[in-house]
């Protein structure tokens, strides 16, 4: 395992470098998933929880109240607090269709989410057209190799063709939803969703690995938590004991254990 520090010189996209950085000075590798109807508890959430994560995740277009002073006001947050501002939009059409979707509508998405995901199934077309609009804006693209819902198709040949694509494509292309360590590249970065303290399944399909799974077992990189800390009755406390958690089971390997635990008390 490489230190952090060493993994920015195998990076090619920029934030993929300003990530690993951010993770490192901060001692996070926590995303907060923040799907909320509300614009006002998420600026709010946002702000509390800002110091703990490295990045937000976003749903836009669940907001019920939107207003087009969102994207200036989370640049803000994430300005104060550093982190990165990745708008789950799971782009999946045409290059030219994405694009459309990417800067214009009602969201202007391009303007303000520093990251994007988006499926392979339209091919690299896709690729091709979000990157016209977001490279040049320094924007980044998450290609999403696999899922932690019940039943997904986004495995086997599925993964293993995004794999593919997302490494031919590095210099937009930074990392990868998935549940483990899919490529070989240090510069590559894994974000895993799904993850709470214990292990379980949701009404809906949803499954939960723990943190030792995702970050010890499957060497994931980025934790994205939801519900565990939105929902609970301190958030900001929950996504403390996570953050640390989190940092220690991805980064034991460089700390001296004794310290790390004297620091988490």
């Amino acid at each position: 395992m490489l230190h952090l520090t060493d993994r920015v010189e195998f990076a090619i996209h920029p934030l993929a470098k300003r990530l690993f950085t951010l993770m490192d000075e901060k001692s996070t590798n926590l995303a907060v998933a923040i799907d909320t109807t509300s614009q006002a508890e998420l600026l709010a959430l946002a702000d509390l929880l800002g110091p703990e994560i490295c990045i937000l995740k976003t749903h836009v277009d669940i907001l019920e109240d939107f207003t087009s002073d969102l994207g200036s006001a989370l640049r803000d947050l994430a300005q104060k607090h550093r982190f990165l501002i990745f708008e789950d939009r799971k782009f999946a059409d045409i290059g030219q269709t994405v694009s459309l979707q990417y800067e214009k509508g009602l969201y202007h998405i391009a303007e303000w989410a520093d990251l994007i995901n988006a499926h392979i199934v339209p091919g690299p077309g896709l690729i091709d057209g979000l990157k016209k609009i977001g490279k040049p804006l320094g924007r980044g693209l998450i290609l999403i190799a696999e899922m932690s819902s019940f039943g997904t198709l986004a495995e086997g040949s599925y993964t293993k063709h995004a794999i593919e694509l997302g490494e031919s494509h590095r210099d937009f292309v930074l990392g990868f939803i998935a549940l483990r360590k899919l490529s070989t590249c240090p510069g590559m970065i894994h974000f895993t969703p799904g993850v709470k303290l214990q292990p379980g399944r949701d009404a809906l399909g949803q499954r939960y690995r723990t943190i030792e799974e995702v970050l010890g077992e499957n060497q994931s990189d980025v934790i994205i938590v939801g519900r565990e800390i939105t929902h609970a009755h301190d958030p900001l406390q929950m996504a403390q004991v996570i953050r640390k958690r989190a940092w220690w089971c991805f980064y034991s390997d460089f700390l001296d254990k004794s310290i790390v635990r004297s620091n988490q008390g």
